[in-house]
């Protein structure tokens, strides 16, 4: 049986099955068109953005630091040019121990390098470059250069660096720069000057270096570069440059700065020297000092922990953030108090039997059997506890803490440093917030402590420096600064930091004058605590003298230096201004566990002020030892 094919359904099913092709063909088509719409019209200028950026990048041009100067233009910090071999962990092909193996047998890698390295290595991100060694030499540059194909993700850079070139010299006042850490880059990241900072692997980490960190990064600058399909660049397109930092020229007199600092020796302490009219900052000296270089290149984990947990604490900047009981050098300050009070008159007498008793408490005077009669003059010239004694229980607390109050005590200066401590001005409400329970309960003993600058107050050398300077200024208060002048490193215009006076104290002159006259009998006449420090010194010079505990004696003893341990011992003080009519320097200063302030901290006053006012260096040999006869009769422990 003969089947026949019906032409007429085969012909229907082959339309239908060119239709469905020819559809699907016209989807595709569609599907193809619109697609081709939207990357070309509807995404046109996002997709020619990228393509752009694929031809050319923008690359950071980052500014010069600017120039850190002394007063008389003498540079403290400054840039150089130099070599960097840095390796990218996250480009690396070869395992990174086994990449920094090879690269020693081209170029030198200590094992200070290896652990600087390690230590950076922690605190970046996977894809920066990390400095494995700095300073290369030019051989070591051309041996590299020679074999650079074998180490991908290994680079030799040009890169600025900072230079301390005076090393120790005025550390806690420069600071110094470090390497950018996670942290510190996340958090520049998140800044408004996040784009100033691109490129930049530096910034300022402690003292000016970090409080003027802007000023003296500058303003970064880019270059368009066009670059090949491998990301070779050709040519640069154009270019904005970089604005550099501006230079800060300080107060600090660093030859005054050297001197004093050559004077502590090996002995721990800190000195603040400052111009009262101007509130200029002459000499800021915290000893024992460091190296800031150490951290330019990244501090290596073994020297990072020397400087940390030395006994010594050099990292520590004392007239900043070490607080001290101010000693006697708080009484001319309470004789002040009691003149602007009414609370004595200059010729009303104490008699001072070498003790002060209060309710059956015996506070006494380091004279055994007392300085007898004593008027106010004489109470400041040999530091007469017994005085203090009865003027702080005539006084009150309250009256003692309001008057110190403007002078700066337990108050931060403003210095433009960070991390600036408040110390302690002592008040029973500062005590009952100080201490829980019992304790913070404010007795009549604590007014007696205070009133002798020992008890409770804790204020910082600056602070101190600083109250005198209101004092020898007449009551007016200059702001206390490092930063004489900002300069723009390209037009060379100059701004003053400080241009006027914060406020002013308003206090009697001639309770002013008869204070100051008392200080200088410290210095000029016999019996005087300073006397024989400043003999023939050829100007005249307002001082105070003090000892404060550093441990509490206990009742019944009595202090003796060569049964404590040194660093048990009373820390020295010393304040002073000179010349006395128109003083052009003020100074404070303690010299840790060392005693009488006349024997130790005194002298090392003598040579900064014979070098500054006179400009007289000492001698080689150290000639200013005292006698004992001559040291304070000042401040003996409450028993």
């Amino acid at each position: 049986m003969t089947e026949f094919k019906d032409t007429e359904v085969e012909m229907r099913e082959f339309r239908l099955r060119v239709t469905a092709l020819g559809g699907l063909v016209f989807l595709c088509f569609v599907l193809l068109l619109a697609r081709f719409v939207w990357l070309q019209i509807v995404k046109h200028n996002d997709f020619a953005v990228k393509a752009e950026e694929n031809r050319i990048s923008l690359l950071p041009v980052v500014p010069n630091r600017g120039l850190i100067l002394d007063r008389n233009g003498v540079v403290l910090a400054r840039n150089y040019s130099a070599y960097t071999l840095e390796i990218t962990p996250s480009k690396l092909e070869a395992p990174l121990d086994d990449t920094i193996a090879e690269l020693s047998k081209l170029v030198t890698v200590e094992v200070k390098d290896r652990r600087r390295f390690k230590k950076l290595l922690d605190d970046s991100k996977g894809f920066e470059s990390v400095p494995l060694r700095t300073h290369l030499t030019d051989d070591e540059v051309a041996r590299f250069s020679a074999q650079h194909f074998r180490f991908p993700g290994v680079e030799v850079q040009a890169r600025l660096f900072r230079q301390y070139p005076l090393g120790e010299s005025a550390s806690h006042v420069i600071g110094y720069m470090g390497r950018v850490s996670r942290a510190e880059a996340d958090a520049l990241d998140d800044s408004d000057d996040a784009a100033n900072y691109r490129g930049t692997d530096h910034i300022g980490k402690e003292g000016l270096e970090k409080s003027y960190e802007k000023l003296l990064h500058g303003q970064a600058g880019f270059e368009e570069v066009e670059k090949t399909s491998g990301g070779r660049a050709v040519r640069t397109l154009s270019r904005t440059p970089a604005k550099a930092g501006s230079n800060l020229i300080l107060s600090i007199d660093i030859e005054l700065q050297k001197i004093v600092e050559e004077a502590f020796g090996d002995r721990r302490g800190a000195l603040v020297a400052i111009e009262p009219e101007t509130g200029d900052v002459l000499a800021f000296v915290s000893r024992p000092g460091y190296d800031p270089n150490l951290f330019v290149d990244g501090v290596d984990t073994q020297s990072w922990d020397e400087l940390n947990t030395s006994a010594d604490k050099p990292m520590v900047n004392r007239p900043l953030s070490g607080t001290y009981a101010p000693g006697s050098t708080f009484k001319p300050f309470m004789a002040l108090a009691a003149l602007e009070l009414g609370k004595r008159t200059p010729s009303q007498v104490t008699y001072d039997p070498g003790y002060f008793m209060l309710g059956g408490h015996r506070f006494n005077d380091d004279v055994a059997g007392g300085h007898g009669s004593v008027d106010m003059r004489k109470s400041i010239i040999v530091s007469c506890n017994t005085y203090y004694y009865s003027l702080g229980h005539d006084m009150g607390i309250n009256a003692i803490h309001d008057f110190m109050q403007p002078f700066g005590f337990g108050q931060q200066t403003g210095i433009d440093l960070d991390n600036e401590k408040t110390g302690a001005l002592p008040s029973p409400e500062w005590k009952a917030r100080r201490f829980k329970g019992a304790a913070g309960r404010w007795v009549g003993g604590d007014t007696i402590s205070v009133s002798n600058g020992s008890g409770l107050n804790a204020y910082t050398p600056l602070q101190i420096a600083h109250a005198v300077a209101n004092l020898a200024n007449n009551g007016v208060v200059m702001k206390p600064h490092l930063v004489k002048i900002v300069e723009d490193s390209t037009t060379h215009a100059r701004k003053l930091t400080v241009a006027q006076q914060s406020y002013r104290i308003p206090l009697k002159q001639e309770n002013i004058d008869f204070i100051k006259n008392a200080m200088v009998g410290v210095t000029s006449e016999p019996g005087g605590t300073a006397y024989r420090v400043f003999a023939n010194a050829g100007y005249t010079v307002g001082g105070k003298t003090g000892t404060a505990q550093v441990i509490t004696i206990k009742k019944g003893e009595k202090y003796n230096a060569a049964r404590l341990a040194e660093r048990l011992r009373d820390n020295a003080l010393f304040t002073a201004f000179a010349p006395v009519d128109k003083p052009r320097i003020v100074l404070a200063m303690v010299v840790e566990n060392a005693g009488h302030g006349g024997e130790a901290a005194a002298p090392i006053a003598r040579k900064a002020l014979d070098y500054y006012l006179l400009g007289k260096r000492p001698a080689e040999k150290d000639k200013s030892k005292v006698e004992k006869q001559d040291t304070e009769n000042g401040d003996a422990p409450a028993t």
